[in-house]
This record gives C-alpha cells, sequence and structure tokens, in this order.
C-alpha cells in the first residue's frame, strides 16, 4: 500500500479509503452488514495497509459511526488511523435536526463523537452544500470545531466548484479553517468533476477522495444492459438507478469489462485503477461486504495501466447533467 498527503496537509493517509456505510447493526439496507460480519472485512483491510476509513452520521441512522467506533480500535491505535465522518443529513424530524447551521454543526460533532466513542475525528467533511444557511455562518462553525480539538482538519463534498471557492474564500478572508479534502461523485461513467472541480483541487492543493468510484456496483458488473440485477445491493439502491440510466453508461462498463478480461483481472480492478491514476485524486472510498472486493481494491492500488488502456476506457464516455449533488 502506499500512502500520500491529504491534499496540502502533512497527514498521510492509504491511497485506498474503506467506506464504512456499509456496516453497523440494524441498518434497513439488506446489503449493510452487522458489526460480526464486517469485523474480518475491517480486520483484513488493516492488514492490506488500509489506515483511512469514512463514515458518516447519517449512514444507518448513526450505526455506521458506532460500529467504526468500535471495529477500527481492535487493529489500529488511534494515531495510526485517519477517520472522516460528516454532517447535513437529516439525523431527526426536527428543524433543526439537519442542515449546516452553527447549532446543527455543534450538536452534530458532539453525537458523532458519542456513537463513534472518541475524542476527536480527524476529518469533518460537510455531506452537501446548504442552501438554507449562510455560507459564513457554516465556516465559522466549522472553524470553532477545529478550535475546541474536535476534528484535526475540515473536508466538503459533492457542490458546483463556484460554491467550494466561495467557502474557501470566506473561510481564508477571515482567517478560518479551509477545507482540505473534496469527497466528490467521480468514476468512469461520470467524469464531469473533470470541468472544473478537480482541476480547481490540484490548483489549490485539495485532496480529491471520490464516492462511488465503481458506479455504485455498475462498474464491477452488478447489473447489465437488459435490466438484470446481480448482487442484493443493485436491487435495492433507488440512487443508483437515479445516477446511472444512459445507454454510453453501459459502453463504458462494457469497455472496462474489456479491457480488464485481456489483464485476467475482475473489472472492479480496472476501474479502481484508472481512478487512482488520474489527476490529483488522493484515495477513492471504497465500499466492501465481501473478501473479493477488499482484495480488488487492493490489487487495483498495484495496477498499472498503460496509455492505451486508459484512452480505451475514456474514449466511450459522453457528457452528463450533474448528477449528486442532493
Amino acid at each position: 500500500m502506499k500512502y500520500v498527503n491529504l491534499g496540502a496537509t502533512g497527514v498521510r493517509v492509504s491511497r485506498v479509503c474503506l467506506g464504512m456505510m456499509s456496516y453497523g447493526d440494524g441498518s434497513e439496507r439488506p446489503w449493510v452488514l452487522d458489526e460480526g460480519a464486517a469485523e474480518p472485512i475491517v480486520k483484513a483491510a488493516v492488514e492490506g495497509g488500509i489506515t483511512f476509513f469514512d463514515t458518516a452520521d447519517t449512514y444507518s441512522g448513526g450505526a455506521s459511526e458506532v460500529a467504526t467506533g468500535r471495529l477500527l480500535p481492535k487493529f489500529l491505535d488511534r494515531e495510526q488511523f485517519v477517520l472522516a465522518t460528516k454532517v447535513y443529513s437529516p439525523m431527526g424530524q426536527g428543524q433543526n435536526d439537519r442542515g449546516l447551521s452553527r447549532k446543527h454543526i455543534m450538536s452534530g460533532i458532539d453525537a458523532s463523537l458519542r456513537r463513534l466513542g472518541m475524542d476527536y475525528v480527524d476529518l469533518y467533511q460537510i455531506h452537501r452544500f446548504d442552501y438554507r444557511t449562510p455560507i459564513e455562518e457554516t465556516m465559522a462553525a466549522l472553524h470553532d470545531v477545529v478550535r475546541a480539538g474536535k476534528a484535526r482538519y475540515i473536508g466538503a463534498s459533492s457542490m458546483f466548484a463556484w460554491q467550494f471557492a466561495k467557502a474557501q474564500h470566506i473561510a481564508g478572508q477571515h482567517g478560518w479553517t479551509r477545507f482540505v479534502s473534496m469527497q466528490n461523485h467521480y468514476n468512469l461513467i461520470y467524469r464531469e468533476e473533470e470541468r472544473e472541480m478537480i482541476p480547481q483541487c490540484i490548483d489549490q492543493g485539495v485532496g480529491v477522495i471520490p464516492w462511488s468510484p465503481l458506479a455504485r456496483g455498475l462498474l464491477a458488473g452488478n447489473r447489465t444492459r437488459s435490466g438484470e440485477r446481480r448482487t442484493v445491493r443493485s436491487g435495492s439502491d433507488p440512487f443508483g438507478d437515479s445516477l446511472y440510466t444512459l445507454p454510453a453508461d453501459f459502453d463504458v462498463a462494457e469497455r472496462c469489462a474489456e479491457v480488464a478480461a485481456e489483464r485476467g483481472v475482475p473489472s472492479a480492478q480496472v476501474a479502481l485503477a484508472w481512478l487512482l491514476h488520474r489527476p490529483g485524486v488522493t484515495a477513492p472510498i471504497v465500499g466492501a461486504t465481501k473478501p473479493g472486493h477488499l482484495e480488488d481494491a487492493l490489487a487495483a492500488e498495484e495496477l498499472v495501466l498503460t496509455d492505451d488502456e486508459m484512452r480505451r476506457l475514456e474514449e466511450r464516455y459522453v457528457p452528463h447533467p450533474v448528477l449528486g449533488h442532493s
């Protein structure tokens, strides 16, 4: 496993980040593993060199944070891993149980730390842009979270490049903490982030940690052009269905499968290796509910693609509308 700095910070992270959304007791999602089933996968991730882990308060209503807080200390000391979580999504029925107001951010970080059983998180991220809250209020609150020692760094997730630039400008203007990472929607099938967001991140020294690197499993072959669903998740993932609907999406997935077959490896390895070759990418966030998922992620980190393979993987792409901001 290789390790790199997260953006322009001094903190080192593994080039693969394990997404913890797939773990948590009592989840309503049929593909989520309970802690007992997740433990051997997390153990194998650590043994494979992964030190970077991502969760969110909203995943399984907080159960993912609980599982994360119980599982990671079994295999690593606190200073050996880098943990990211998020705030924004609804965590209750009240009007203030969501969003990026000072009220919700301050209560959100405390609730996350209680569920995690930790004194701090390494990376506290806003899950989406909040159109109802002035960005000045959000950035001031996040700065206070860092000053209180409850987070070491802050990051953002899917939004427009102008929104990210505005947030960074306001933080710099006031001497507040700036975002060090962008967790955006980016994979072989959805590459609109290459237009503005990723160039901005490269220019400003912001780490890019893409979500859905396998297009909710489409790039791993979990569903077909004819509509066949080959996994439990692909049969119960309306969000994924809303993201990948174009015929060209399947063209790209089929080309990925062709390149993978020539290499004699699973498609998932090629799709992840492509992402790891792309400029600006620090670490894709990979979900794993089976040992093979993790094995593919670890193998992808070592898979070197040729320039011709990169060209072939990219040539079937067509422009998409903006997807994943909500």
